[in-house]
This record gives structure tokens, C-alpha cells and sequence, in this order.
């Protein structure tokens, strides 16, 4: 499938909808990438001053889309550090706390994210905000998903949370046990809660490795969401379309929002 042609036709067969939070529903992909890179690279630096490789900052752009984006925290920080040769234990060992370990620069991520997101608020993005409320007003429901723990904070500091009829994020991977993404696992267990068949179903993600875990999912309607300049590789890695904000997906006179 194409990315030309009238874009709304696309939606005409799906029974239900899985949106990805963080740049798709709400603009906070750069917060965690600006949070990541502060994390890392005070890591980085301090390896390079004990003897470890040359500091190499972290690229909040290309490091961030390939190792991070889309993961769970733990997973980006493991797939980070693996592309740069290197490795920690997953818990301090005994008599060693302050040893350096994945759930510690995990932890310190996630508390810049949430003192940004408590300081300055959050956006949620007009066009997803318009083409959620069209696909309800149409009877088709729509899920918000995320690895995050911190969805549904994020959701209600932007004002949407009442805007989805389901939300599958990181706190229901941890208790269902499911993998983070490119596995499908969140994606389906959204649709099955939204009682729709995943061929039948749309997802549309900003994240590389969400648009695998949509293709993987056997999605009916994959779409990449643009924001970065990486819809070359979005279309190889299963994306049918690629749009720069949801709201091109409408018809013409839905596209304000409500």
C-alpha cells in the first residue's frame, strides 16, 4: 500500500484503533530523548575519566530512534549500551550499592522525564486529538498504548485521558508479563481488550520498533507517524503509510479539532 491516494478511505476497515503515546499522542518524544541523553552521557563521561572508551555524547537523535524509542526503559538502556560495547550488571551486588547497574540509569531517567513533565506540562498533538475524537464519533474505539509506567500521568497532564477506551502501558507489561516492543504483545493485548481482531485493527506509532511490532502484530493498517525524518526506513520496516500527523488521515473537513 501506497501513501498517496485519499488517506481516509484507509480507515473504512478497521474496528478499532491502538495509538503509541509518547509522539504520537502527545509531544513528549523530545523529553525523553533530552532526559536519555542526560542520563548517558554523564555515564559516558565518567567511564571515559576511569579508563574506559573515548566519551562519544549521546546523539539524541539517531542514538535515541535506534536503542531507545519505543522500549521499555530497562531494554533501551541494555540496547544503548550494547551498541557502545558495553555492559552492566542488572542489580548492585552485595556490599557494592553503589555500583552502576541498568535499573539505576533507568531510575535517573525517568525522574528527569517526570520533573520536566511537572514543571512544564505536556502537549497532546491537535491532529491525533481530531482524529480521536472522529474515529469515536464513529463507534470506532481507540486505545492508548505505552512501555512507559508514567502513561497515565502523562495522558492526564495533557488533558486526553478521557479520550480513550483503552490503555494498555508499563505498568500492565510488568504485571501480564508481556516484552517490550518490536514484539506486538502491548499492541494485542490492546485490541483484545477493545474486542477486535488485530487484521481488522489500525496502529499507528512514531517509534521504528513500533512499526515492527505493528507488522509483526499482523495489523490490518500499520501507520508511521513521522515527526523525525525516518519514513524510508518506517515503510521498510512494515509501515502500509506514512503520515506526518494523524490528522491527514481524515477527510478534509474533520481535520480542526473539536
Amino acid at each position: 500500500m501506497g501513501t498517496g491516494g485519499n488517506r481516509g478511505l484507509l480507515l473504512d476497515r478497521v474496528r478499532a484503533v491502538v495509538l503509541d503515546t509518547d509522539g504520537v499522542i502527545t509531544d513528549t518524544a523530545a523529553v525523553h530523548a533530552a532526559a536519555w541523553k542526560r542520563v548517558f552521557d554523564a555515564f559516558l563521561l565518567d567511564r571515559s575519566r576511569s579508563g574506559g572508551p573515548r566519551f562519544r555524547p549521546f546523539d539524541m537523535r539517531e542514538d535515541y530512534l535506534r536503542y531507545v524509542d519505543g522500549r521499555p526503559r530497562a531494554d533501551g538502556v541494555r540496547t544503548f549500551l550494547a551498541s557502545r560495547g558495553l555492559h552492566l550488571p542488572e542489580e548492585a551486588v552485595p556490599d557494592h550499592a553503589e555500583t552502576v547497574t541498568v535499573e539505576w540509569l533507568a531510575d535517573r531517567k525517568d525522574r528527569h522525564f517526570l520533573d520536566f513533565v511537572g514543571r512544564h506540562g505536556v502537549r497532546a498533538f491537535p491532529g491525533t486529538v481530531a482524529f480521536v475524537r472522529a474515529l469515536r464519533s464513529t463507534g470506532v474505539p481507540v486505545a492508548a498504548v505505552s512501555a512507559s509506567r508514567n502513561c497515565a500521568r502523562v495522558l492526564r497532564a495533557a488533558r486526553v485521558d478521557g479520550l480513550f477506551d483503552v490503555r494498555v502501558d508499563g505498568v500492565d507489561a510488568i504485571r501480564l508479563a508481556l516484552p517490550g516492543k518490536p514484539d506486538p504483545a502491548l499492541f494485542l493485548e490492546a485490541v483484545r481488550l477493545m474486542g477486535a481482531e488485530p487484521g481488522l485493527a489500525a496502529v499507528a506509532e512514531d517509534a521504528l520498533v513500533g512499526v515492527q511490532a505493528g507488522e509483526r502484530g499482523g495489523f490490518g493498517l500499520v501507520v508511521g507517524v513521522d515527526r523525525t525524518g525516518v519514513r524510508g526506513e518506517m515503510l521498510e520496516r512494515g509501515a502500509h503509510v506514512v503520515v506526518s500527523d494523524l490528522a491527514e488521515l481524515l477527510p478534509q473537513g474533520a481535520r480542526e479539532p473539536c
